[in-house]
């Protein structure tokens, strides 16, 4: 599908502060593919797709998890995770979008995981630190990009794990894993 087309049926998807938000996760997409040597074509496709499924009613993310083979433990947790998951699926089946990398990607914007790759980290890290993001810690995520993905990335987790804590809310374990896997990578 034509990159047109695409960005119409994304939009078409959300509102339109979501759309805003997809624009900014675009433009950082690419800006930090280029600064840390990433795919910028690939980047700006994940990053249209990253929240294709986020406005969809949850029971219809929650049937493509049950129905697909997608890991199971994500119903456990918070519904803000389902949508990374739900997204990559349509990617992949309604859109054809057949690059792992890309998938990876929009699958593991919410949760990250252990071994990220490049874009998956670019892809993550957009969406923490887009310029319409506003929450306390943004700036510091911003100002580590300049020069780490893995620290700003610490820094990004670090905020949702302390958002999660004192919302009372469990913590999704891969989160955990990704953000112990990040610090491993930082200090060796």
């Amino acid at each position: 599908m034509k990159r047109e087309k695409l960005i119409a049926a994304v939009k078409e998807q959300m509102p339109e502060k979501r759309w805003l938000h997809t624009l900014g996760v675009m433009e950082t997409s690419v800006m930090l593919a280029k600064r840390f040597g990433g795919d910028p074509v690939k980047a700006d496709l994940a990053a249209i797709l990253h929240d294709y499924c986020k406005y969809w009613p949850v029971q219809e993310q929650a049937k493509i998890i049950r129905e697909n083979g997608l890991p199971q433990d994500l119903l456990d947790f918070d519904k803000e995770l389902w949508h990374s998951h739900a997204g990559a699926f349509i990617a992949q089946s309604q859109f054809g979008i057949q690059d792992e990398e890309i998938l990876d990607a929009i699958r593991y914007h919410t949760s990250g995981r252990e071994g990220m790759s490049l874009l998956d980290k670019i892809v993550c890290l957009a969406d923490y630190m887009e310029p319409g993001r506003e929450f306390p810690g943004v700036e510091l995520i911003r100002e580590e990009a300049k020069s780490s993905l893995e620290k700003a990335l610490v820094a990004g987790f670090d905020s949702t794990i302390r958002f999660l804590i004192e919302k009372g809310k469990r913590i999704y374990p891969l989160t955990i894993l990704t953000r112990n896997d990040l610090i491993q990578q930082i200090n060796n």
